[in-house]
């Protein structure tokens, strides 16, 4: 969003109650993200100026011109209204209000058109910095002709396919046949039972003993 004059704010939102008849119009067909799913905003304040309608994500302004502004004193201010817009990096769109109301279909083309060529319809998205593949790719269609030729069926039977992988683990008697079990291993090690107990410890150790091993 474009730094505005906050003293204005009070001004757009009367101007906002009292639109225009060709505002009205044009509001109808660009309100509720109706344009690529872009939010507008009607009566803007932008930078020192309220605009008509203000697109944030097109860096568009659409402005409606009455009778009025056909005077040169109005297309003075006109011309420098725009000029002070597009050092904002905004591109403005002018119409007047006869071609809204008898030509709207027209109109609402090539605010389309000017929406499109800034924001392609569904634009591809990026995370983390990785590129997304988009519709257009280098990539070759894998034909008939090529899905049976020798190369295609000896490359698709060297790659290995994970079912063969996981049937083909050896089980646990065909890794060690001859080994040993567990109570073979140490017959006569003595049971939990037969272990003698092993000292407490020397210092803070259980049953109070000292260092000597002495009960206190």
């Amino acid at each position: 969003m474009k730094p505005y004059n906050p003293t204005l704010k009070s001004y757009s939102r009367n101007l906002r109650c009292n639109l225009t008849d060709a505002e009205q119009l044009l509001w109808s067909k660009l309100r509720r993200k109706q344009i690529l799913g872009l939010q507008f905003y009607r009566q803007k304040p932008v930078s020192g100026f309220i605009v008509d309608f203000y697109c944030a994500a097109a860096n568009l302004v659409i402005e409606l011109d009455g009778s009025q502004h056909v005077e040169p004193e109005h297309q003075i201010k006109d011309i420098q209204r725009d000029q002070k817009l597009k050092t904002l990096g905004l591109q403005v769109l002018r119409f007047n209000n006869h071609q809204v109301l008898t030509e709207l279909d027209a109109v609402m083309d090539m605010v389309f058109e000017v929406v499109k060529k800034k924001i392609p319809p569904n634009p591809p998205f990026t995370k983390g910095g990785i590129k997304a593949v988009t519709a257009e790719t280098d990539a070759l269609p894998i034909t008939e002709d090529i899905q049976n030729s020798p190369i295609f069926a000896e490359k698709k039977r060297d790659t290995p396919i994970f079912e063969k992988i996981v049937t083909n683990i050896p089980s646990f008697e065909e890794v060690a046949p001859n080994s040993i079990p567990f109570e073979e291993v140490a017959p006569n090690s003595p049971s939990s039972e037969e272990t003698p107990n092993t000292p407490p410890f020397d210092k803070g150790g259980q049953g109070g003993f000292s260092k000597k091993g002495n009960s206190q």
